[in-house]
């Protein structure tokens, strides 16, 4: 009984067993079977976060590349790139849409290496033909044109055939080989419209069957920045483009063209090369706005900008100065090929029959490095000068630059000066009375150059003496001439009087009003800045000027006295250029007989006694001399 009970209760705790060890195994099996779905979970969740990262990296990248000052073309390249290496995908290229007379065409804008890319750059370099400057077809029904016109991203597995027409003039040899290479399983097309403006497509080859909504969505926020890029080149573009071009006529400005003529003089000195300058101005623009209006001065304008543009080659800098003015850079050109140039642009210029206005002209000079000078700035002069030439002989017509010798008639070196002095702005006067003078030099005709410059200098002089009289330049000159004559100078001393004569206060128009105008004794700082005038005038104002660079010393000197007590340098005796005693002289003279606020004005006799009185200290005695005698015969009046 012991033994039957004792096998019962074994049997029953082995059932108890039994049934314990079926109940782990069954926990044990969906214990193992959860550890295998959570392993694969885990993996799949690696991938995805690997996926994530590495999305994340290529946008951090993309930011990077957004912030930094490259090129677009290098931005764009480098996106590319970072998509097919960082993202697994066998090739990404952006095409942008273009157009030209014959239509819509593709231009690869950039694209990441991968076999078909390589076998298609080869067969172009056969054509000789870079694979950026290829025209690749446009085509309504194809995947990509409609990705762009509808503005969504669109994918197919049939990428060979978006391939294939794109290749339109590929013979059927090429399109094999090119296909026979493929390896993706899918082609993505993002849209790219940066600022809501159609730019292109973005391609992208996939070697995955499937097209994931987290794949389209990443894909969706690259080419947003893809398109910021696009966005922010182009409006740096913009910036650059406004900083360097006249808004008017989209030529380059005065501050690009003095850039490009340095960089041009630096390569042209290296390579032992020639370079010239083209100097323009459209004739009669102040008349032109007059009688039609500033609408058609600007139309003139425009059109000789445009006429510019059109005869000017790809490394040529044609420039708007400002106003009717412009400029153009010949690289590597001489003074004949500059002059042939010119020539063309001027018959380009008459030729071409404008609405309500007719036809235009200009007036042209041209110089030439090294030939005419080594000097930009005179360089620059000489080309001005033989521009004015033009005008002076008659305008619509084409001057050769030549350096500034005796044999240049005064007048035109004196036109030149003017015209330099006023356009530049190197003297604050008004600007209703800078452009008064401006338009008398600009109309001047050959026949009426000496008469109009008597009457550009009254104007100016008047600026800073009201009581200077009309007419007075001219009886100056023409005085300085004889006295010049009788103190036996040189034509080419003579000359240079006449314009001296005609420049020489000039340096007034920089002292305050309130200290030429002043009643009272001046102070000694004020007396300072009087006594400071022959330097402002000869350094500042016309030592810059290369055309008068010769008259500085006159200038500079004609307030020194005979026995060293003028100024600004205290020269004396044979030191001081005789053309320098008669300015001071025949000033004196003039001043002596006109009317002054503290005094009345003295007769021709009285001056002349009050002259004799400084000979010897103020002027040279043979000078004076002469002086008396000249206006005793009676040929001179006050």
């Amino acid at each position: 009984m012991d033994i039957f009970n004792k096998i019962k209760e074994y049997t029953k705790k082995l059932n108890e067993i039994e049934y314990s060890i079926s109940s782990n195994k069954k926990e044990f099996i969906e214990i193992y079977e959860r550890n295998l779905a959570l392993e694969k979970e885990i993996v799949q969740r690696t991938q995805e976060l690997d996926q994530a990262n590495k999305a994340f990296l290529t946008l951090k990248h993309v930011w990077e590349l957004m912030n930094s000052s490259e090129p677009l073309s290098t931005v764009l390249q480098k996106l590319v790139n970072s998509l097919h290496g960082e993202m697994g995908y066998i090739n990404s290229t952006i095409l942008q849409v273009c157009s030209d007379e014959k239509g819509k065409y593709y231009k690869v804008k950039a694209y990441s290496e991968s076999p078909i890319f390589k076998k298609l750059v080869g067969f172009l370099k056969e054509k000789n033909i870079d694979i950026c400057e290829y025209h690749l077809k446009y085509d309504k029904q194809m995947l990509i044109t409609k990705a762009i016109e509808e503005k969504t991203i669109l994918h197919s597995c049939d990428y060979l055939k978006i391939i294939n027409t794109l290749l339109y003039d590929f013979n059927e040899e090429q399109i094999k080989a090119i296909n026979q290479l493929g390896v993706s399983k899918n082609v993505i097309c993002i849209p790219l419209y940066p600022s809501n403006t159609p730019f292109g497509v973005m391609m992208v080859f996939s070697p995955r069957e499937d097209v994931t909504d987290k794949e389209l969505n990443f894909l969706s926020l690259f080419a947003n920045q893809v398109e910021m890029a696009i966005t922010i080149a182009n409006l740096f573009e913009n910036l650059k483009k406004e900083a360097v071009t006249d808004s008017l006529t989209e030529l380059y400005n005065r501050r690009y063209f003095n850039q490009a003529l340095q960089k041009e003089a630096e390569r042209a000195q290296r390579l032992h090369q020639p370079f010239s300058v083209v100097s323009l101005d459209l004739d009669y623009l102040k008349k032109i706005n007059d009688t039609y209006g500033h609408f058609f001065g600007d139309l003139a304008i425009r059109t000789i900008a445009d006429i510019l543009k059109k005869n000017a080659r790809s490394i040529d800098v044609p420039a708007r100065l400002g106003g009717e003015e412009f400029s153009v850079l010949l690289p590597g050109v001489d003074s004949s090929g500059a002059m042939i140039a010119a020539e063309r642009i001027r018959a380009a210029i008459e030729a071409q029959e404008l609405d309500t206005i007719g036809h235009v002209t200009a007036s042209i000079g041209v110089s030439t490095f090294p030939e005419h000078s080594i000097k930009l700035d005179e360089l620059l002069d000489l080309a001005d000068q033989a521009m004015y030439k033009s005008k002076i002989n008659g305008r619509n017509r084409v001057t050769l630059a030549k350096a500034t010798d005796s044999e240049d008639e005064w007048h035109e070196i004196a036109f030149a000066a003017f015209m330099d002095i006023l356009t530049k702005q190197k003297i604050p006067i008004p600007d209703a009375i800078a452009k008064e003078v401006t338009s008398k030099l600009k109309a001047i005709n050959a026949s009426e150059t000496k008469s109009t410059l008597f009457s550009v200098a009254d104007t100016l002089s008047q600026t800073y003496n009201q009581h200077y009289k009309k007419g007075l330049t001219k009886a100056k000159v023409s005085m300085a001439i004889e006295l010049g004559r009788k103190m036996e100078l040189s034509k080419e001393d003579i000359d240079k009087l006449k314009i001296a004569m005609m420049l020489y206060d000039i340096g007034k128009l920089l002292i305050p009003e309130e200290i030429l105008n002043k009643k009272d004794p001046l102070t000694d700082e004020e007396k300072k800045k009087i006594q400071e005038h022959p330097l402002v005038a000869a350094r500042k104002i016309l030592q810059p000027i290369s055309a008068v660079s010769d008259i500085v010393p006159i200038i500079e000197a004609h307030h020194e006295n005979w026995d060293g007590t003028g100024y600004p340098n205290k020269l004396s005796g044979e030191s001081i250029p005789v053309a320098s005693q008669i300015i001071l002289l025949i000033d004196a003279y003039f001043a002596l007989t006109q009317s002054r606020p503290y005094r009345v004005a003295r007769s021709k006799e009285e001056a002349l006694e009050i002259i004799k009185l400084e000979s010897g200290k103020k002027w040279n005695e043979k000078l004076v001399e002469q002086f008396v005698d000249m206006l005793n015969e009676s040929k001179h009046q006050s």
